[in-house]
């Protein structure tokens, strides 16, 4: 089969059992990016393509694109699933799938986030905003920044939210995860009053009251790009340089902040919402330099006479 029809029909079959149009999208992006590699090099059918057709695009991704590893890590999962796939519907065979043995390359993980300091910042930074100009943007926006540090929400959970899912009176919500999942999550009460706020300031701005939590000028749901230019926006009048500034930099101070005040692994794994415990894992132990000043506060020897 001709590899443009494979990946259609791949694609096909994604949107057919319902995966999020976000990896839809990048699946699209990934496989597009490997057939024109492909093509470039006269390769138009699947069963020429080999484990050497398949580390030679990594490499080319890598070296001639600047690729990080991670990125490259991601274009080669994305390969597995599609030629995984191929060898389901037995197009290929276990022998002929060319990434059954191409292993991930090793990525030096820098989970950075922000600081304390630079939270404070940020909403320093809203809260002035707000008081200004009293628009619709910096009251959105404030919401925003408060319920990410809050929940530890994911940027697609954040703008997927609907007010039918948020239960202010008993302090608790509905999210909405990966894989169409699900999960009760509790509200505290400085972020309850900041939704309510926010919806009485929805209430009134919109004729017909908005379904989603977060949306834009006309009511509509709020994307994940414009999510990401909010943030940008900051990066840029704060200055930061060591951090990226996103959506999801706020999860990992959610999950920070969780660690130092001393949750377990599995408190995270609950609140974070992770469908395994091995992620939740590597945040406890990538913030172990911040648990060494709790170490040396609260270690027993401290009580002991030795």
């Amino acid at each position: 089969m001709l590899l443009k029809f494979a990946i259609k029909e791949f694609l096909d079959e994604r949107e057919f059992r319902q995966v999020s149009p976000k990896t839809i999208t990048n699946y699209k992006f990934f496989l597009g990016d490997f057939h024109s590699y492909c093509t470039n090099n006269e390769i138009i059918d699947i069963s020429d393509i080999t484990q050497s057709t398949i580390k030679s695009f990594l490499l080319y991704c890598q070296k001639k694109k600047g690729n990080n590893p991670t990125t490259v890590n991601t274009k080669l999962q994305a390969l597995k699933a599609f030629f995984n796939y191929l060898e389901e519907i037995e197009l290929i065979t276990t022998k002929q799938n060319p990434c059954k043995k191409v292993g991930y390359i090793k990525a030096e993980v820098k989970a950075t986030t922000f600081t304390d300091a630079q939270v404070k910042e940020i909403l320093d930074y809203f809260r002035r905003f707000k008081r200004r100009d009293k628009s619709f943007y910096a009251y959105r926006d404030y919401a925003i920044v408060i319920f990410l540090l809050s929940t530890g929400c994911r940027c697609g959970e954040m703008c997927n939210q609907k007010w039918a899912d948020v239960d202010l009176t008993n302090n608790h919500m509905v999210v909405y995860g990966k894989l169409r999942t699900q999960q009760g999550v509790p509200i505290v009460e400085s972020l309850s009053k900041e939704l309510q706020e926010w919806k009485i300031f929805c209430e009134r701005e919109f004729k017909k009251f908005p379904e989603y939590v977060f949306v834009n000028r006309k009511g509509q749901r709020l994307t994940e790009g414009a999510v990401q230019s909010i943030f940008k926006r900051v990066k840029e009048v704060m200055g930061f340089k060591d951090v990226r500034c996103c959506a999801h930099d706020f999860r990992r101070y959610f999950a920070k902040s969780l660690v130092i005040q001393g949750a377990d692994a599995f408190t995270v794994q609950k609140l974070l919402r992770h469908a395994k415990l091995d992620m939740s894992v590597k945040y406890v132990g990538l913030y172990g330099q911040d648990l060494k000043k709790r170490n040396e506060e609260f270690n027993p020897l401290n009580n002991l006479d030795i």
